[in-house]
């Protein structure tokens, strides 16, 4: 969460390139990361040395003994012309640095080949360097909130209906589908990885690390896919993986849903928010896709997409605007039908409207579904989130306890609460209800007025595959009785006698 505080600081920092001459927001965005980039491998070089220490074991070092000047704890102390001298440096620098790492055919390396140093004056690279040192990223969420923060200034949060995933949703979505060390993921609009990095991050929490060195090649070149097109995404995810422990991972530059996108059968995990209202030319749509739903909507072909890519059995959880769960047209039938009647739907769950604010109001949903080829839908679970633990509004602001809405993700975060308190919880966060309901959904007896219920095959596909949780929800109107309108007229009469009396009153004096 971008709290005022962090907000603050960062933008002090946007304000210091601004005034040191450099007013292209891409520009900005991307030299602040190459900075954090550089910044976050020393701190992991710094755990790798102290793990390696304690335990009395060898590790790979990420700066070799002619490189210790690249190293941020160095960098820092540096005299400032000696310092902008060695960013600057495009034969030996610390560039050239960024540059090499990764293998020399790898993705990273092809994409890192364009970084390049873009700060001219030395005074305005010390300032940006000591202000980016007085602000805490030793938590992975700080970071994903300052990438949020920054890009949400580039065209005012997103382009072409993108925008970023707030990293609790993420961290609900990944929960949920539980990566394994089996898994080959990916997010076909990658953006910053946001999604890629909630796996890994899974992964090592649920395995120990002799069986994550035993599968490090799958891991490091094959575990974590994606595709994007935009040149400062793919080297900020690229950047993001990396300080992830994923060395080679597979973020291929492409548009998702083009004729250039030929992978299929290939995925065994899909994790993905892909654009909202984005459209592209017919002519340059993968043919299969449009056999799915012929349109040229991009919320309705990444899901046609996602079904050919995902393997037989393969899982996705996806996050998709409402429009796509009840659109009258006859593509958004196709898709809903083509999951529902030929796959194995398994969830939908209905996000509160302001999730995604304030870039947007857009009300949205997350889809559950397996890749079956021959059908399975049997129920389908539904769940309206009514409170996702923030405020609705543009500020966003926490309803619980910070240790409360970190701790959803790694169990029960009300486990310490008395029932009376767990009650007041969950009527301001239901992240930690939807965790605990959805793997036994299918045991559900609940009526349709309770917040998740059930809702049979047939009666979806008599509906005209419609999806929207309103469509099946019951609601229970409590009676209201008013008095007759004779009295309420009484009354007004009696208040009229009383005012033209007060008048009278105030007259006289």
């Amino acid at each position: 969460m971008i709290t005022g505080e962090l907000k603050s600081k960062i933008d002090q920092i946007w304000n210091t390139f601004w005034t040191g001459g450099i007013s292209n927001t891409i520009t900005i965005v991307e030299q602040l990361t190459y900075l954090i980039f550089i910044k976050d491998l020393d701190e992991t070089e710094t755990r790798n040395e102290r793990m390696a220490k304690r335990l009395n074991k060898d590790f790979s070092p990420i700066f070799g003994k002619d490189q210790q000047d690249f190293r941020w704890k160095n960098l820092k102390e540096m005299d400032v012309k000696a310092r902008h001298d060695i960013f600057n440096n495009s034969v030996d620098g610390i560039f050239p640095f960024i540059r090499s790492l990764g293998s020399a055919k790898s993705l990273f390396s092809t994409y890192m080949k364009d970084a390049s140093f873009g700060i001219n004056k030395a005074a305005t690279l010390d300032l940006v360097i000591a202000k980016l040192e007085r602000v805490d990223m030793s938590k992975q969420d700080i970071k994903g909130d300052i990438y949020e923060y920054l890009l949400s200034k580039l065209e005012g949060g997103g382009t072409s209906g993108q925008f970023r995933t707030p990293r609790h949703i993420i961290k609900l979505m990944t929960e949920m589908m539980q990566p394994t060390l089996e898994d080959t993921i990916c997010d076909p609009s990658v953006g910053t990885a946001g999604f890629l990095v909630a796996s890994k991050e899974y992964i090592d929490k649920h395995y120990s690390v002799t069986e994550l060195d035993k599968r490090k090649d799958h891991i490091n070149k094959h575990m974590f896919n994606g595709t994007e097109f935009d040149a400062t995404m793919l080297r900020i995810a690229s950047m993001n993986l990396f300080l992830h422990g994923v060395e080679e991972p597979n973020i291929v530059d492409v548009d998702a849903v083009s004729k250039d996108n030929t992978v299929s059968d290939a995925y065994t995990l899909v994790l993905a928010n892909p654009p909202f209202k984005g459209t592209i030319d017919k002519e340059s749509i993968a043919p299969g896709l449009r056999n799915v739903t012929d349109t040229t909507k991009t919320e309705l072909l990444f899901l046609a997409l996602m079904l050919r890519q995902l393997k037989k059995g393969g899982r996705a959880a996806v996050i998709v605007p409402d429009g796509v769960l009840f659109g009258a047209g006859k593509a958004f039938k196709s898709i809903r039908s083509e999951i529902v009647k030929n796959h194995k739907l398994e969830a939908v769950i209905s996000l509160p409207s302001g999730v995604f604010k304030p870039y947007s109001g857009v009300s949205t949903a997350i889809i559950i579904f397996t890749k079956t080829d021959n059908g399975g839908t049997d129920k389908v679970w539904f769940y309206d989130m009514l409170a996702d633990g923030k405020s609705l509004d543009d500020k966003r602001d926490l309803l619980v306890e910070p240790e409360v809405f970190e701790a959803f993700s790694f169990g029960d975060a009300f486990a310490q609460e008395a029932s009376a308190g767990k009650e007041n919880l969950h009527s301001k966060f239901n992240l930690p209800d939807i965790l605990a309901r959805y793997p036994k959904r299918n045991q559900e007896k609940r009526a349709r007025t309770e917040q998740s219920f059930l809702v049979p095959y047939k009666e979806i596909k008599d509906n005209d595959w419609d999806l929207s949780i309103n469509r099946y929800k019951e609601i229970i109107y409590e009676e209201v009785e008013y008095d007759a309108p004779s009295e309420i007229l009484n009354r007004i009469k009696t208040l009229n006698k009383e005012r033209d009396s007060l008048i009278l009153k105030l007259e006289k004096h």
